[in-house]
């Protein structure tokens, strides 16, 4: 005769782990919400009309969108690769490729100046040839693509990984050529990892700072995206600093929300 479980009991956490935790919440949430009741008075909506905060709101968003096309046309390939195939190398460029992640985005855009720069390894003789990348909007893409596409390629990794080679194998048993079975079969069940890197990439490339200001500068209008905006506010006029960061911090929120709600979605636990 088997012995009836035993209902759990549950005990009331210890004081001092509860204080900790309050104290903890407090130093990470009053410095946002004071940002967001400064941010968001009532000079929220002239300021963010202002055509400097339109500027910055412009190019982070032209830029950021063509670092997601490149990103997804780029990396993806690169995700399949190393997510399907054993290959002599693959461990050390697997490492390499997420090298940016823990790089220091100053030292990051130290490297793209001294390989892109008008007088960098390839930047010399992409000068001669009439091509100057540095101090441009395309400097501004290549700063957040190379500190920003490794988020999308590691997730990327994973979902191309959790494709169930079975529902592949029975597609390809049907007929199916290699571009049907990726795009009717591979492509659908990874795209919620495809989907959360991207925003994960999103989030990064708009934040980007260090190597931006390095490789491509602040020029307003052109290379000065919201992060630098902020900085150059705070040396003159505080009101557009603290409108574009209170944008900042609900867009990280909004992001937050949505991997949440997309890591649920493919059955991660909270």
């Amino acid at each position: 005769m088997s012995t009836p479980a035993r209902p759990s009991v549950r005990h009331a956490p210890h004081a001092l782990p509860v204080l900790l935790s309050v104290l903890m919440a407090a130093f990470l949430l009053t410095p946002t919400l004071v940002l967001l009741h400064a941010g968001l008075g009532p000079r929220f909506v002239p300021t963010l009309q202002s055509p400097a905060v339109q500027d910055a709101l412009r190019v982070s968003l032209v830029t950021t969108g063509v670092t997601l096309l490149l990103t997804v046309l780029l990396v993806t390939p690169v995700a399949y690769l190393l997510a399907r195939f054993r290959f002599p190398g693959r461990t050390l460029l697997d490492t390499l490729l997420d090298l940016p992640i823990v790089l220091p985005p100053v030292v990051a855009g130290v490297g793209l100046l001294l390989t892109f720069g008008r007088t960098g390894l390839l930047g010399a003789p992409l000068h001669l040839a009439g091509v100057d990348l540095a101090f441009s909007p395309a400097a501004v893409v290549m700063a957040q693509l190379f500190t920003s596409a490794p988020f999308y390629l590691r997730t990327a990794k994973a979902g191309f990984g959790a494709v169930d080679r079975d529902a592949e194998g029975a597609a390809r048993t049907d007929g199916a050529d290699g571009w049907a079975v990726f795009r009717l079969i591979t492509w659908p069940l990874a795209f919620p990892f495809l989907l959360e890197g991207l925003v994960l990439t999103w989030a990064r490339a708009l934040g980007e700072f260090g190597a931006t200001v390095l490789f491509a500068g602040s020029l307003q209008g052109r290379t000065r995206t919201v992060t630098l905006a902020i900085y150059s506010a705070l040396e003159s006029d505080l009101a557009p600093a603290l409108v574009l960061s209170a944008v900042m911090v609900l867009l990280s929120f909004t992001v937050l929300v949505t991997v949440r709600l997309l890591a649920a979605r493919r059955g991660d636990p909270d």
